[in-house]
Protein backbone atom coordinates (compact mmCIF):
# COMPACT_ATOMS: atom_id res chain seq x y z
CA UNK A 1 0.00 0.00 0.00
CA UNK A 2 1.06 3.19 -0.57
CA UNK A 3 2.75 5.13 1.93
CA UNK A 4 0.55 8.47 1.83
CA UNK A 5 -2.32 6.16 1.32
CA UNK A 6 -1.23 4.84 4.72
CA UNK A 7 -0.92 8.21 5.98
CA UNK A 8 -4.64 9.71 4.19
CA UNK A 9 -6.35 6.89 6.26
CA UNK A 10 -5.27 7.80 9.56
CA UNK A 11 -6.43 11.47 8.64
CA UNK A 12 -4.03 13.34 7.25
CA UNK A 13 -4.47 15.17 3.91
CA UNK A 14 -2.57 14.23 0.52
CA UNK A 15 -0.29 17.44 1.63
CA UNK A 16 -0.14 16.53 4.67
CA UNK A 17 1.05 13.16 4.28
CA UNK A 18 3.45 14.45 1.32
CA UNK A 19 5.15 17.18 4.01
CA UNK A 20 5.37 14.40 7.08
CA UNK A 21 7.44 11.89 4.59
CA UNK A 22 9.47 15.19 3.44
CA UNK A 23 10.49 15.66 7.37
CA UNK A 24 11.36 11.72 7.84
CA UNK A 25 13.44 11.14 4.90
CA UNK A 26 15.10 14.54 5.71
CA UNK A 27 15.78 14.68 9.29
CA UNK A 28 15.54 18.13 11.20
CA UNK A 29 15.53 20.73 8.59
CA UNK A 30 14.18 24.22 7.90
CA UNK A 31 10.84 24.79 6.27
CA UNK A 32 11.92 25.90 3.34
CA UNK A 33 14.00 22.67 2.84
CA UNK A 34 10.77 20.87 3.84
CA UNK A 35 9.05 22.91 0.71
CA UNK A 36 11.58 22.08 -1.50
CA UNK A 37 11.27 18.55 -0.94
CA UNK A 38 7.65 18.40 -1.00
CA UNK A 39 7.50 20.52 -3.78
CA UNK A 40 5.44 23.12 -2.67
CA UNK A 41 6.04 26.33 -1.71
CA UNK A 42 7.16 27.56 1.66
CA UNK A 43 4.20 29.40 3.38
CA UNK A 44 2.02 26.39 2.30
CA UNK A 45 4.70 24.13 3.56
CA UNK A 46 5.17 26.26 7.25
CA UNK A 47 1.03 26.05 7.43
CA UNK A 48 0.91 22.56 6.77
CA UNK A 49 3.88 21.68 9.22
CA UNK A 50 1.74 24.02 11.82
CA UNK A 51 -1.00 21.43 11.40
CA UNK A 52 1.00 18.48 11.73
CA UNK A 53 2.64 19.34 14.82
CA UNK A 54 -1.39 20.14 16.17
CA UNK A 55 -2.27 16.55 14.96
CA UNK A 56 1.25 15.13 17.12
CA UNK A 57 3.11 14.01 13.60
CA UNK A 58 5.91 16.58 13.72
CA UNK A 59 7.74 18.69 16.79
CA UNK A 60 9.55 21.55 16.17
CA UNK A 61 12.65 23.47 17.74
CA UNK A 62 14.68 26.59 17.30
CA UNK A 63 18.69 25.94 16.70
CA UNK A 64 20.77 29.90 16.18
CA UNK A 65 17.72 31.31 15.11
CA UNK A 66 16.43 29.03 12.47
CA UNK A 67 13.33 27.34 13.28
CA UNK A 68 13.64 23.55 12.71
CA UNK A 69 11.18 20.21 11.84
CA UNK A 70 11.34 17.20 12.46
CA UNK A 71 8.97 14.41 11.38
CA UNK A 72 7.61 12.33 15.09
CA UNK A 73 8.97 8.57 15.14
CA UNK A 74 6.28 6.22 13.48
CA UNK A 75 6.56 3.80 16.73
CA UNK A 76 5.14 7.45 18.45
CA UNK A 77 2.75 7.88 16.33
CA UNK A 78 1.16 3.78 16.14
CA UNK A 79 1.02 4.20 20.40
CA UNK A 80 -0.78 7.33 20.21
CA UNK A 81 -2.93 6.18 17.58
CA UNK A 82 -3.18 2.34 19.79
CA UNK A 83 -3.75 4.65 22.99
CA UNK A 84 -6.92 6.10 21.26
CA UNK A 85 -7.96 3.47 20.35
CA UNK A 86 -7.91 1.66 23.28
CA UNK A 87 -9.94 5.19 25.09
CA UNK A 88 -12.31 5.01 22.41
CA UNK A 89 -13.00 0.46 23.40
CA UNK A 90 -13.54 1.60 26.90
CA UNK A 91 -16.07 4.17 26.13
CA UNK A 92 -17.93 2.40 24.20
CA UNK A 93 -20.37 0.99 26.94
CA UNK A 94 -21.17 4.72 28.34
CA UNK A 95 -21.32 6.06 24.21
CA UNK A 96 -23.79 2.98 23.26
CA UNK A 97 -25.71 3.82 26.17
CA UNK A 98 -26.19 7.69 24.73
CA UNK A 99 -27.11 6.43 21.62
CA UNK A 100 -29.78 4.59 22.68
CA UNK A 101 -31.39 7.23 24.59
CA UNK A 102 -33.30 9.02 21.92
CA UNK A 103 -35.70 7.75 19.81
CA UNK A 104 -36.12 10.94 17.61
CA UNK A 105 -33.88 11.52 14.29
CA UNK A 106 -30.34 12.53 15.29
CA UNK A 107 -29.26 15.40 13.32
CA UNK A 108 -25.88 16.87 12.94
CA UNK A 109 -24.88 19.89 11.13
CA UNK A 110 -21.44 20.64 9.26
CA UNK A 111 -19.93 23.82 7.58
CA UNK A 112 -17.25 23.98 5.24
CA UNK A 113 -15.68 21.78 2.65
CA UNK A 114 -13.15 20.26 5.46
CA UNK A 115 -16.01 19.90 8.05
CA UNK A 116 -18.33 18.41 5.10
CA UNK A 117 -15.98 15.38 4.30
CA UNK A 118 -17.01 14.27 7.66
CA UNK A 119 -20.46 13.12 6.44
CA UNK A 120 -18.72 11.38 3.14
CA UNK A 121 -16.14 9.57 5.72
CA UNK A 122 -19.56 8.20 7.58
CA UNK A 123 -21.01 6.79 4.12
CA UNK A 124 -17.44 4.75 4.24
CA UNK A 125 -19.20 3.12 7.28
CA UNK A 126 -22.16 2.11 5.09
CA UNK A 127 -23.96 -1.81 4.98
CA UNK A 128 -25.69 -0.96 2.17
CA UNK A 129 -25.13 0.20 -1.20
CA UNK A 130 -25.70 3.83 -1.28
CA UNK A 131 -28.73 5.80 -3.16
CA UNK A 132 -27.08 9.24 -4.60
CA UNK A 133 -28.34 12.38 -6.14
CA UNK A 134 -25.15 14.91 -6.83
CA UNK A 135 -24.31 17.25 -9.54
CA UNK A 136 -20.75 15.49 -10.26
CA UNK A 137 -18.91 19.23 -11.52
CA UNK A 138 -20.08 20.80 -7.60
CA UNK A 139 -18.26 18.31 -5.62
CA UNK A 140 -15.59 18.03 -7.48
CA UNK A 141 -15.23 22.43 -8.02
CA UNK A 142 -14.58 22.04 -3.99
CA UNK A 143 -12.76 18.96 -3.16
CA UNK A 144 -10.43 18.92 -6.19
CA UNK A 145 -8.64 15.24 -5.30
CA UNK A 146 -12.37 14.06 -4.57
CA UNK A 147 -11.61 10.92 -6.63
CA UNK A 148 -8.99 9.96 -5.20
CA UNK A 149 -9.29 10.79 -1.12
CA UNK A 150 -12.86 9.23 -1.05
CA UNK A 151 -14.41 6.99 -4.48
CA UNK A 152 -10.85 5.25 -4.19
CA UNK A 153 -11.59 4.06 -0.69
CA UNK A 154 -15.38 3.62 -1.80
CA UNK A 155 -14.30 1.17 -4.09
CA UNK A 156 -11.54 -0.23 -1.72
CA UNK A 157 -14.32 -1.03 0.67
CA UNK A 158 -16.45 -2.71 -1.77
CA UNK A 159 -19.13 -0.49 -1.13
CA UNK A 160 -21.41 0.37 -4.15
CA UNK A 161 -23.37 3.24 -5.39
CA UNK A 162 -26.42 4.07 -7.41
CA UNK A 163 -26.91 7.54 -8.59
CA UNK A 164 -28.88 9.99 -10.66
CA UNK A 165 -26.93 13.23 -11.54
CA UNK A 166 -27.68 15.91 -14.68
CA UNK A 167 -26.61 14.69 -17.98
CA UNK A 168 -23.65 17.13 -18.73
CA UNK A 169 -19.97 17.11 -20.36
CA UNK A 170 -19.30 16.15 -16.39
CA UNK A 171 -21.90 13.55 -15.61
CA UNK A 172 -21.34 12.03 -19.17
CA UNK A 173 -17.41 11.44 -17.63
CA UNK A 174 -18.72 10.04 -14.73
CA UNK A 175 -20.83 7.45 -16.45
CA UNK A 176 -17.82 6.62 -18.15
CA UNK A 177 -15.62 5.18 -15.65
CA UNK A 178 -18.56 3.58 -13.71
CA UNK A 179 -17.71 -0.12 -13.93
CA UNK A 180 -14.18 0.38 -12.52
CA UNK A 181 -15.45 2.60 -9.74
CA UNK A 182 -18.31 0.34 -8.40
CA UNK A 183 -21.15 2.01 -9.48
CA UNK A 184 -23.77 3.08 -11.48
CA UNK A 185 -25.25 6.14 -12.45
CA UNK A 186 -27.89 7.72 -14.37
CA UNK A 187 -28.44 10.87 -15.95
CA UNK A 188 -31.50 13.14 -16.89
CA UNK A 189 -32.15 15.92 -18.31
CA UNK A 190 -30.35 18.91 -16.11
CA UNK A 191 -32.93 21.50 -17.73
CA UNK A 192 -36.06 19.72 -16.06
CA UNK A 193 -34.28 18.35 -12.96
CA UNK A 194 -31.32 20.60 -11.51
CA UNK A 195 -29.67 19.37 -8.59
CA UNK A 196 -28.29 22.36 -5.79
CA UNK A 197 -27.85 19.60 -3.31
CA UNK A 198 -26.46 16.49 -3.04
CA UNK A 199 -27.94 13.76 -0.73
CA UNK A 200 -26.51 10.34 0.41
CA UNK A 201 -29.04 7.60 1.31
CA UNK A 202 -27.38 4.38 3.14
CA UNK A 203 -27.94 2.52 6.58
CA UNK A 204 -30.63 4.60 8.41
CA UNK A 205 -28.73 8.19 7.47
CA UNK A 206 -29.08 10.52 4.90
CA UNK A 207 -26.63 12.97 4.17
CA UNK A 208 -27.58 16.16 2.45
CA UNK A 209 -25.03 18.66 1.67
CA UNK A 210 -25.74 22.23 -0.51
CA UNK A 211 -22.79 24.03 -2.64
CA UNK A 212 -23.64 27.19 -2.39
CA UNK A 213 -21.68 30.39 -3.84
CA UNK A 214 -20.67 31.61 -0.51
CA UNK A 215 -20.51 28.44 1.61
CA UNK A 216 -21.11 24.84 1.66
CA UNK A 217 -22.99 23.19 4.32
CA UNK A 218 -24.58 20.05 5.04
CA UNK A 219 -26.49 17.93 7.79
CA UNK A 220 -26.39 14.19 8.65
CA UNK A 221 -29.81 12.76 9.91
CA UNK A 222 -29.66 9.53 11.11
CA UNK A 223 -33.59 7.78 10.90
CA UNK A 224 -34.40 4.81 10.29
CA UNK A 225 -38.08 6.19 9.19
CA UNK A 226 -36.47 9.04 6.97
CA UNK A 227 -33.83 7.00 5.56
CA UNK A 228 -36.78 4.34 3.87
CA UNK A 229 -38.65 7.50 2.96
CA UNK A 230 -35.93 8.48 0.96
CA UNK A 231 -34.81 5.41 -0.41
CA UNK A 232 -38.55 4.34 -1.75
CA UNK A 233 -38.64 8.16 -3.24
CA UNK A 234 -35.34 7.62 -4.82
CA UNK A 235 -36.13 4.23 -6.49
CA UNK A 236 -38.90 5.85 -7.91
CA UNK A 237 -37.03 8.69 -9.59
CA UNK A 238 -34.29 5.79 -10.50
CA UNK A 239 -37.46 4.31 -12.23
CA UNK A 240 -37.72 7.55 -14.24
CA UNK A 241 -34.06 7.67 -14.64
CA UNK A 242 -34.01 3.94 -16.50
CA UNK A 243 -37.17 4.77 -18.56
CA UNK A 244 -35.81 8.77 -19.99
CA UNK A 245 -32.45 5.90 -21.14
CA UNK A 246 -34.89 3.18 -22.88
CA UNK A 247 -36.65 6.10 -24.53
Amino acid sequence: MDLEDVLTDLGLTDKEARVYLSTLELGPSPASDIALRSKLNRVSSYDILEKLIQKGFVSTYTHQKVKFFAGTDPDLIRSDYRQKYLNLKSALPDLRRLHGKTSHPKVRYYEGIDSIKKIYLDTLTAKTEILNYADSKSIRDHWPNYDKEYVRQRVKKKIYLRGISPRDEHGEAVVAANSKNYREIRLVNPGEFSFANEINIYDDKVGIISFGKEEVLGMLIESQEIADTQRAIFMMAWEFAGYNLRT
